[in-house]
């Protein structure tokens, strides 16, 4: 499952020496299969076995990175199974909408160091094994969670009463969102949830509508930052692109020495959760419907349907699941992702700046809970502290 104990096989179409250096002092753990043009790629994948992943640049001989994607996936993989990187020059409006339509893994400005790539790639591999893309449960005999009888029922039971009893309450802030600020009164998000799930997220929208646009201009005000330069602190984004439903990340470079590379990766682990105190990007209504938690309520729908329980821990968007890979960190995903859980009522009762260690404990610990035969009634006794824990002062 993991690429990262074996050598991985790698394709690069094109001709820039710098890639091509930073891969040959990688050559203990890539394999570099190099091509200068599409054609020779062609006639390469034909006659030889899979490879881990194509890292391509955008301007080639005959034919752009864009076009032999589209040849590649065609011919080759029409799966879609193998990481398909692309690097450009500059990262261009145009390209990115491309790139998205066609379900580029990810989009890459040069320069780029060969250890980033790689790194990428190894990345969407383990990934794709834990969103079951390659049904890793039948090959590993991974035990997945799958929600109890009457887990299940009560869900449902609860979510549409709450849906009902709270209608009149749910359209007068659907109102008042409206009559704040122009743009939709709902908003949606992909969400990682059970088994690294991906999911439609609902809710009553909160923030300004380009509230996502400006995450990385406040990044200096996240709680969670840790105390290193600016430079140390490079680290993949989320391209806000709504198309369709559709979503894809794209990193940008960081540069990581190879002696400092196990440090980085646990700053990274560190940074995957945002928070801010006093968020200006939040509207007047949103500080009312966060405070009193209305601004959940439209998840009682993901309830009824499936993707999520009552109590759970929180799904997460895709930037923070994606850094959340090593084994102590991927436990929270062995449990039912909820709308309430361990972290809300502890958070409350304590401190708002919570650390991501505590956080992941609590994620844990609540995956435990989940597991054990007594998760039901210790489900009520978590809704119940979630009731008074909804009106205290502490914002979390």
């Amino acid at each position: 499952m993991n690429t990262a104990n074996r050598q991985m096989k790698l394709m690069y179409i094109g001709s820039d020496e710098a890639v091509l250096s930073g891969f040959k002092e990688l050559n203990s753990r890539v394999k570099l299969v190099h091509h200068n043009n599409p054609l020779q790629a062609s006639e390469w994948i034909e006659k030889n076995e899979k490879i881990d992943g194509v890292i391509s640049e955008f301007d080639l001989p005959g034919r752009n990175g864009l076009d032999f994607h589209t040849v590649f996936v065609e011919k080759y993989d029409a799966k879609m199974s193998t990481p398909y990187l692309l690097l450009v020059g500059e990262k261009t409006p145009e390209i990115i909408k491309q790139a998205i339509e066609q379900k580029i893994s990810d989009v890459y400005a040069k320069p780029v160091q060969a250890e980033t790539l790689s790194n990428r790639i190894n990345f969407l591999k383990v990934l794709q094994v834990h969103m079951k893309f390659n049904k890793p449960q039948e090959e590993n005999n991974v035990k997945i969670y799958t929600t109890p009888f009457f887990k299940r029922t009560f869900d449902i039971v609860f979510a549409s009463l709450a849906l009902i009893a709270l209608s009149p309450l749910l359209l007068a802030f659907v109102a008042a969102i409206r009559l704040e600020s122009k743009g939709k009164v709902y908003y949606i998000s992909k969400r990682v949830g059970t088994g690294y799930r991906i999911f439609n997220f609902l809710k009553l929208r909160s923030m300004y509508p380009d509230a996502d646009k400006r995450l990385k201009e406040l990044e200096h005000l996240n709680q969670y930052k840790s105390e290193e330069t600016e430079e140390e602190l490079a680290e993949v984004m989320q391209e806000d692109v709504v198309s369709e439903g559709s979503t894809i990340l794209f990193g940008d470079e960081e540069e990581v020495e190879e002696v400092t590379h196990i440090q980085r990766q646990k700053q990274k682990q560190d940074k995957a959760f945002v928070k801010f105190e006093n968020d200006p990007r939040i509207t007047k209504v949103g500080h009312i419907i966060r405070k009193l938690s209305i601004d959940e309520l439209p998840q009682l729908i993901n309830v009824i349907r499936g993707d999520m329980s009552i109590v759970g821990n929180r799904p997460l968007p895709l930037y923070e699941a994606e850094m959340l890979t090593t084994d102590e960190w991927t436990d929270r995903f062995n449990g039912p992702a909820g709308i309430t859980g361990l972290w809300q009522v502890e958070a409350r009762g304590k401190t708002s700046k919570m650390s991501p260690e505590e956080r992941k404990g609590l994620d844990n610990k609540y995956v435990e809970i989940a597991n054990s035969k007594y998760s039901f009634w210790k489900d009520m006794w978590i809704i119940l502290r979630t009731i008074p824990a909804v009106f205290q002062k502490e914002n979390v």
